[in-house]
């Protein structure tokens, strides 16, 4: 079976095409940088022809479109038709309390989908565009929708719960759901191989760093809470999401003429290292040049995210009654020696010291550890693979296992 799967970020669209029987991967790729300046397309086949071009793309279904236009290219891709796509696999990131575990894709599911757009307004609807997208593309394939919200299901009521009166979330479902659930769960497995340490017996402060970011604490596999909520708006400062905030800010932004749509846009699209740091880029690669540069406002921002990542990390290491790692993947977290070297000296009371020569070394796409022989808390580098893990519920769900 050959499998197509689209992970798509606030302003990134990840591919990968899988042989199953194998778990080969025929050709993977990423389109960075969407809306902003010099979108990049990130190609690689399975041979080892890579490629990497500046192109020109709006939006998401530009990015869809020119994935598939690479897959069958007679020189460069690994398909001579479309129609040798057996199923697609979508990462969808908010499916409320209806639908919390991966399903195949129907006009019901959808219908859930698109209400859920107003809770992760950056990435439901490139999320239901690429599957409609592909429902014209590929026309009698399958889709499948895997959930981000799924692995934080097992959060226990005093996590997941607001301090607003009970009806609004058994009216409403307005509670604590959590996000990137996929890549968590990926990481921590592969975690607990990597230190040869069953699940179960692993304590872990799973840190996705991206231009989306989250934090999850999990005790033997279990998340007992995470940093984003009701829409993947809470928690960490993000490449353009503010993260916490008073809500009183909120009302405050009202009363100053301000409309829905615009708080909304405002707090989702125009904050966190865009709105801060002077740089017009949400790209933390473009934010640590800055910062080297000497840019005042620029490293404003940066002690902004170390700041609020580092309270986090605090936080649910006392809230697990202590940690045996905390783990950093996603584009920032995998990539970023820069960014891994100002957050780690920051944990060193709670037994984290970082090994300057080990983060240096650290190599993308594997895994190591880069914290000293004798911290109490390890720091470790774990690549994430969203794109397997949905491939993989993906053959599970067509097959009815």
């Amino acid at each position: 079976m050959k499998v197509l799967v689209l992970n798509s970020g606030s302003s990134s669209l990840k591919f990968q095409m899988y042989k199953m029987e194998n778990e080969k991967v025929l050709a993977k790729g990423i389109v960075e940088r969407i809306g902003l300046d010099k979108p990049v397309l990130k190609y690689e086949r399975h041979d080892g022809v890579k490629l990497q071009e500046t192109i020109a793309v709006k939006n998401h279904d530009d990015a869809l479109r020119l994935i598939c236009q690479k897959l069958v290219d007679p020189e460069q891709g690994v398909m001579k038709s479309l129609c040798e796509v057996e199923a697609v696999g979508h990462r969808v990131v908010h499916g409320g309390e209806k639908v919390s575990q991966p399903v195949k894709v129907d006009e019901g599911v959808k219908a859930i989908i698109r209400d859920c757009c107003s809770l992760a307004p950056l990435h439901n609807p490139p999320n239901l565009s690429g599957i409609e997208a592909c429902e014209h593309v590929f026309k009698g394939t399958p889709n499948v929708a895997v959930f981000d919200t799924a692995f934080h299901q097992t959060m226990p009521a005093e996590s997941y719960l607001y301090a607003i009166p009970y009806e609004y979330y058994t009216k409403y479902g307005i509670r604590k759901y959590g996000f990137h659930g996929t890549s968590h769960k990926f990481v921590a497995n592969s975690t607990a191989e990597f230190l040869k340490t069953p699940m179960e017996k692993l304590k872990l402060i799973t840190c996705h760093l991206g231009n989306g970011c989250s934090v999850a604490a999990i005790n033997g596999g279990n998340v007992l809470d995470t940093s984003m909520g009701l829409t993947p708006l809470m928690g960490l400062v993000m490449g353009t999401r503010c993260g916490d905030i008073d809500p009183g800010v909120l009302l405050h932004l009202s009363k100053l003429g301000m409309k829905t749509e615009e708080i909304d846009a405002l707090l989702n699209k125009k904050s966190g290292i865009l709105g801060v740091a002077g740089i017009n880029s949400s790209d933390m690669r473009d934010l640590e040049h800055a910062v080297q540069e000497g840019k005042a406002q620029a490293k404003q921002a940066m002690d902004m995210f170390i700041h609020r990542l580092v309270f986090y990390v605090g936080a649910y290491h006392t809230l697990l009654g202590g940690a045996d790692a905390v783990v950093f993947t996603g584009g920032i977290g995998e990539n970023s020696e820069f960014v891994r070297g100002l957050i780690v000296p920051r944990l060193e009371a709670i037994g984290c010291r970082l090994d300057n020569a080990a983060n240096h070394k650290a190599v993308r796409g594997k895994a190591g550890v880069i914290s000293t022989p004798e911290s109490t808390l390890k720091a470790v580098v774990m690549p994430t693979n969203e794109e397997l893990m949905i491939a993989r519920e993906t053959v599970r769900v067509l097959r009815g296992a």
